[in-house]
């Protein structure tokens, strides 16, 4: 007999470590190309594994991206477009990516990807989670972040009606983000570094004995969900003209109350925060977040539970 009511999920046979989405985020990149040359910290018994380079051309520039963002163009649109000369070299690479890892949204895709990020915010290792309702996933989560304790492993919830995007490793039936920072872009950190790689040690020690038949109770993680982006002030000519507070600078994931400071003008001025509740900032001064507008995102604390699940074995 169980020891709960058990949600039996097929088992992970494939899975796919992306690294360099963005060419200049190292950490990912210095990973799956030494996992290409030796990949035997990796391997998991029954497990395929396949560490992959995804934007190798920004890579090879160390830039986020050569026309586009590869990781917003995983729509239906983007995926279905006819391949023309002028069709953006992302968009075309997204294409041969889903057909090498998906279809996208079908039984052929690929059973999970960690797709490995950096950030130049204070954040920490945090992964990222796209669906509320994917036990297998929060399952997981809460056994890297019982792994990783008492060092802080925050998850991100982007689930939003208007806010989500298409990510790369959206193809995948479980989705993983994984932004480690802080980090310089174009830079690698050995101890930015290590956190990512212990994240894949314990999320591919988790698939394995999620794979050998090992049933995992019902869990409950605390994790942040993204309500909003906050932009800079600008003036009428689109100009920023304040920046990110020194009180609020490297305080990703710390509770910013009505009041509290938020920029800071550069005649001195102080910008506070308003707001009737408190909220969790996040991705606080991004420097690849300039030319999307975002000067930190808003998040609030919510709990998911996710139900007993095992693997449903031959």
């Amino acid at each position: 007999m169980t020891s709960c009511f058990v949600i039996h999920e097929a088992p992970v046979r494939r899975v796919a470590i992306f690294g360099g989405t963005h060419g200049n985020e190292l950490s990912g990149v210095f990973l799956v190309k030494h996992w290409q040359e030796n990949g035997a910290e990796i391997q998991r018994t029954g497990l395929e594994v396949r560490p992959f380079i995804t934007n190798p051309r920004a890579v090879k520039k160390c830039t986020r991206y050569i026309d586009c963002d590869l990781n917003r163009v995983f729509d239906t649109a983007n995926l279905g477009r006819q391949t023309t000369e002028d069709i953006p070299y992302e968009v075309r690479r997204a294409q041969e990516i889903n057909h090498v890892f998906g279809p996208k949204d079908s039984d052929d895709a690929y059973d999970l990807i960690f797709d490995l990020h950096n950030t130049t915010s204070n954040m920490g290792g945090t992964l990222i989670l796209e669906n509320s309702r994917n036990n297998f996933t929060i399952q997981m989560f809460h056994y890297i972040k019982n792994a990783l304790a008492p060092e802080c492993c925050p998850v991100f919830l982007i689930e939003h009606p208007n806010l989500k995007y298409a990510t790369t490793r959206s193809i995948a039936k479980h989705p993983v983000g994984v932004e480690v920072g802080p980090q310089p872009q174009g830079v690698v950190r050995a101890d930015i570094l290590d956190k990512m790689r212990k994240i894949i040690k314990h999320g591919l020690d988790f698939v394995h004995i999620f794979n050998e038949g090992k049933e995992f109770p019902p869990c409950t993680i605390e994790v942040y969900k993204i309500i909003e982006k906050v932009d800079y002030p600008r003036n009428k000519n689109g100009e920023i003209t304040a920046v990110i507070h020194p009180c609020l600078q490297d305080q990703d994931w710390q509770p910013l109350n009505n009041g509290d400071p938020i920029f800071l003008t550069m005649d001195g001025e102080t910008i506070t925060y308003e707001g009737d509740s408190t909220v969790y900032p996040t991705f606080v001064n991004e420097a690849a977040y300039y030319e999307k507008k975002q000067a930190f995102v808003k998040t609030v604390k919510v709990k998911l539970t996710a139900k007993c699940i095992r693997s449903l074995l031959p």
